[in-house]
């Protein structure tokens, strides 16, 4: 027997691994690529465990991990990490390449905008784009040529890939505003509600992801080491959302950054942001972090900054990072730095 091959990103699947939501439709569309090969799709339909019967129902549906094996049997089959979507086959690795190329950003907008860069250069079909306007992030996939009976299969898995990744890269689980569609509501329409949070909009003008642009600001925090493990199984990129939304970690850091004062008082912070106290820490928690670690860090980078860029003395540095005593700074620094202020700063 076959062995099972590893999965790619780009294979579609609903959101529970166990539950059978995923519409047959998308199993058509694979079909529809071996055809066009010549190939027989008999070894993925059974090891996938994908009966006759299901296809011959408009309404069926089959798990995710169907739809895992489906995909990436198929994938290894065609040759082609795309299904047929495209003028020219996508080989085996060709979009672990791309988020190769995209480890090295410093923030996921630099990741998002080089991994549509290249995938542009990879084909002429589609064209991807990433922009931000008002606070909203938009990412874009414009129609360059007439995807066909693949086309509904193409720019779902694209955008769901897409988002996937991005997820990934940041670690954060990215929370849509909006999606949008060019082509008409589908029979199916229903599973669209598990695909994409929020509302979705067919017959648009646009096919996009829309979010909110704090999430471009989030550090990538993946390396290449990560990058293999995923790739083991890289269809829980779009299997399963991340569980933890970092979005809050960096609203409060940026708060903190641009208004020391707020350090000092928890409600004051919490009001600003538009949240109860008690949400503030319990969502934090949720994120992975705590406001105090997020206050040390924002003012030992702050404090740093001062200390090597001015030569103003402790007690106003103190007070500028939201100390009420030099004391209390003191010990503080020490506690981040191992060193004091005045050994940091002459570089001892």
């Amino acid at each position: 027997m076959q062995a099972t091959p590893r999965v790619h990103p780009t294979a579609l699947p609903s959101l529970n691994p166990g539950r059978a939501e995923t519409p047959v439709a998308f199993v058509h569309a694979i079909l529809l690529a071996y055809t066009q090969r010549g190939l027989s799709p008999n070894t993925m339909l059974e090891q996938a465990q994908i009966a006759p019967a299901i296809l011959k129902k408009p309404t069926s549906r089959i798990t995710a991990l169907q739809f895992e094996l489906a995909s990436g049997i198929a994938m290894r089959e065609l040759d082609d990490e795309a299904l047929g979507w495209f003028e020219r086959r996508l080989p085996w690795g060709s979009y672990g390449m791309l988020v190769r190329a995209s480890l090295t950003a410093p923030t996921l907008g630099v990741a998002l905008k080089r991994w549509c860069r290249h995938h542009n250069l990879l084909t002429g079909s589609i064209q991807l784009s990433v922009n931000e306007q008002d606070g909203v992030a938009t990412l874009s996939l414009t129609e360059q040529a007439d995807l066909g009976a693949l086309r509904e299969f193409c720019i779902v898995s694209v955008l769901r890939n897409a988002l996937g990744v991005a997820c990934w890269l940041s670690d954060s689980r990215i929370g849509l505003q909006h999606t949008t569609l060019r082509y008409a509501a589908p029979s199916h329409k229903g599973s669209y509600e598990v695909l994409f949070d929020g509302p979705v909009r067919f017959e648009a003008e646009t096919n996009s992801l829309q979010f909110d642009a704090l999430y471009l600001t989030l550090p990538v925090r993946r390396d290449e080491a990560a990058l293999q493990r995923m790739l083991e199984r890289a269809l829980l990129l779009t299997v399963r959302p991340y569980r933890r939304d970092r979005l809050l970690v960096e609203k409060v850091r940026q708060t903190l950054t641009q208004f020391p004062q707020h350090s000092r008082n928890a409600d004051a912070l919490a009001d600003r942001l538009n949240l109860s106290t008690r949400t503030l820490h319990r969502q934090l928690k949720d994120e992975g972090s705590s406001l105090q670690q997020l206050k040390d860090a924002v003012r030992r980078d702050l404090a740093l900054d001062l200390l090597h860029r001015s030569k103003k003395p402790l007690k106003q540095i103190a007070e500028a990072v939201g100390f009420q005593s030099e004391k209390s700074f003191l010990r503080a620094f020490k506690n981040w730095t191992g060193q004091t202020p005045d050994a940091m700063r002459r570089g001892k």
